[in-house]
């Protein structure tokens, strides 16, 4: 397993609430956010990064100062957030790498993309506590994941060498030649094996999909090892994410980052609006979400939260 260096661990830690637990509020989506935005393609296309970053301030600001740490992504949230004095000094600062949507393979596989021009020192100049990177991977299929290796095997060289923080994520897809049935039966293995491959790569602390149960969770934290993941909200309706994240915390994550289950209903063009929604519907949420953290989670033992599986929700 890979160690944090001395550097690496002081993000780490920044990351994560004085529990010693990530707390994280994800909002560095932009093709997704749009989509919420509004139902009309052509309408979605006329929101601008301006309009976005505003709504990204307002989450940062109204929610995830009260977190441990916010999210974003290079193109619309910063530098505002850090030079507009929006992000409060202890709220920690994560960057993407990725850019939005991916682009297809002839066999019709996902090909992960980067933003141009941002790499690890860039993420400091622009104020990161560290970065993040997202790929596509069907644990399956070798062939498909070639290309997102090596985005992943580059990002993870260049920040080793700025010796800044990086949390490894992975998204898994649905073929095209797949039934639902299908793919929703390969899933947890799925999650397990691209578990698999960003370890053998390197990767020092993760960022994943719910794998499915909490056998699987146990499992994906007997896989780890010593490297401390997070469970992601994926956009679920936010009592599926309160169980996935009692299942998760009870059996061996070290944390949540959170993005769509709490604010998916209370962003909008209209600030006043956005702000009052956040603040009383997405801050209660995340206020639940905090509860069973602290409830599961145990900092000077973290690994002996999984017991083969089992939860007690009582």
């Amino acid at each position: 397993m890979s160690k944090m260096s001395t550097s690496e661990l002081r993000g780490y830690q920044q990351i994560c609430g004085n529990d010693g637990a990530m707390m994280v509020i994800a909002c560095d989506q932009r093709g997704a956010m749009r989509s919420l935005l509004s139902n009309d393609p052509q309408q979605q296309a006329q929101i601008s990064e301006q309009q976005l970053g505003v709504i990204k301030a307002d989450i940062t600001r109204y929610l995830a100062s009260n977190a441990s740490c916010v999210l974003v992504d290079p193109v619309c949230a910063v530098p505002q957030l850090v030079d507009d004095g929006v992000i409060l000094r202890d709220t920690a600062l994560l960057i993407g790498l990725d850019a939005s949507g991916w682009d297809t393979s002839p066999e019709g596989y996902r090909l992960s993309r980067l933003v141009p021009g941002v790499n690890a020192r860039h993420i400091r100049e622009l104020g990161g506590t560290g970065g993040k990177i997202m790929v596509y991977l069907r644990a399956d299929h070798d062939a498909a994941n070639q290309h997102n290796i090596a985005i992943l095997r580059q990002c993870m060289e260049d920040f080793a060498r700025e010796d800044l923080l990086l949390v490894v994520e992975f998204l898994t897809y649905q073929l095209t030649d797949e039934s639902d049935r299908e793919y929703q039966a390969k899933f947890p293995d799925l999650i397990k094996g691209s578990t698999k491959i960003c370890l053998a790569c390197g990767a020092k602390v993760l960022k994943l999909p719910y794998p499915g149960s909490p056998q699987d969770c146990a499992e994906i934290t007997r896989l780890a090892g010593d490297v401390p993941w997070a469970v992601l909200s994926a956009g679920v309706d936010h009592s599926t994410f309160l169980t996935q994240v009692a299942d998760a915390m009870s059996n061996g994550a070290s944390g949540v980052i959170a993005g769509r289950s709490l604010w998916k209903d209370c962003i909008s063009l209209d600030s006043a609006a956005t702000k009052d929604k956040l603040e009383s519907l997405a801050v209660p949420r995340l206020n639940e979400i905090q509860a069973v953290i602290r409830r599961y989670y145990h900092a000077d033992k973290p690994r002996q939260n999984a017991q083969a599986g089992q939860v007690n929700y009582g």
